[in-house]
């Protein structure tokens, strides 16, 4: 079964989960654990990623973030890249060191923020590598110690965070702790993490009652949220790949233009997108600007791209195309 495109958008609410290579360690010690956290750090800054809750095991971790402007995809790119060449290069290994994608759930912030923030800063206690929610308090490896402590790095909001649990920091941070503790009985949450239908339910009882009722609810893999939720997300996302499908088909139709243009011409396609100043040559790709832009549709960026100019070259060349004539 072919994998499903990600779902995402700038200002999405995404809990990722990353694992090592066939369950395999993807931090050895407190030298790796800082090396990630730094970069984890680094690169949400320079993407304008937010990070809200944050747990690092040693072979796996989870995330609980809202996509810059440059999307998720290529957050997670800069992350475990560059994470995984330096793991490599200081174990002296090759490889993969990530299991395949890693998995990210869009969420439904309202019904879900503070229950997946629990849910992923009791990750090391779950794990066994703390005996209790104290130790847990001082664990440095999850972000909870920096929501109690204000020993947060910043690119972790935390005055985000605890605006869900009150109105005054004081108050906000022992609601938060409680909230943890409350948590902990409740073991793993496969609903969290879980089935999609499961997922967008909120767990085996919604999906056991509506099944008794025999409703049809819309649900997805990539989706943690009611179904109503699912489906907005499901529509923005096919709206957000006919934009980008329609934009491939576009600029294939103008790399064509483009070729056909030059061979009527005798100019060469090289020659043309190198920038030469020749007046003929010139000539062309003024006319192609005003054609890709003004027919075909295409973006500045995206002409001037195709034709090896500046967007202000494209934007003059159309500006000088719809001056009136005058005598």
């Amino acid at each position: 079964m072919p994998r499903q495109a990600r779902l995402d958008a700038p200002g999405t609410l995404h809990h990722v989960i990353l694992r090592g290579m066939e369950r395999g360690t993807i931090v050895a010690d407190r030298q790796d654990r800082e090396t990630f956290v730094v970069r984890l750090g680094e690169v949400a800054t320079a993407t304008g990623t937010t990070i809200y809750a944050w747990a690092l095991l040693p072979n796996h971790a989870h995330l609980l973030l809202r996509s810059g402007a440059q999307g998720l995809p290529r957050f997670m790119r800069r992350l475990l890249t560059g994470y995984a060449l330096a793991y490599n290069r200081r174990h002296k290994r090759i490889g993969h060191l990530f299991h395949n994608r890693y998995k990210s759930i869009v969420c439904e912030e309202d019904a879900y923020f503070r229950e997946l923030v629990r849910y992923i800063h009791l990750n090391p206690h779950r794990a066994k590598l703390v005996p209790d929610l104290r130790a847990l308090d001082r664990y440095p490896w999850c972000g909870h110690r920096g929501i109690l402590s204000r020993e947060t790095p910043p690119w972790h909001d935390r005055a985000y965070v605890l605006s869900w649990f009150g109105r005054t920091e004081r108050a906000a941070v022992r609601t938060y702790r409680e909230f943890l503790r409350e948590g902990i009985a409740q073991g793993r949450r496969p609903e969290l993490v879980g089935g999609g239908l499961i997922r967008s339910l909120g767990g085996w009882a919604e999906v056991h009652a509506v099944r008794q009722r025999a409703d049809r609810v819309l649900a997805d893999q990539r989706v943690l949220g009611s179904g109503e939720f699912v489906e907005r997300m499901l529509a923005a996302g096919d709206a957000r790949q006919q934009t980008q499908q329609a934009r491939a088909q576009r600029l294939g139709q103008a790399q064509a233009i483009i070729r056909r243009r030059c061979r009527r011409a005798q100019v060469g396609l090289a020659e043309l997108q190198l920038g030469s100043r020749r007046r003929r040559i010139a000539a062309v790709r003024s006319e192609l600007a005003v054609h890709l832009v003004t027919q075909l549709g295409l973006s500045l960026a995206d002409a001037a791209r195709q034709l090896g100019v500046s967007t202000s070259g494209i934007a003059k060349a159309v500006a000088r195309a719809e001056q009136p004539y005058v005598h």
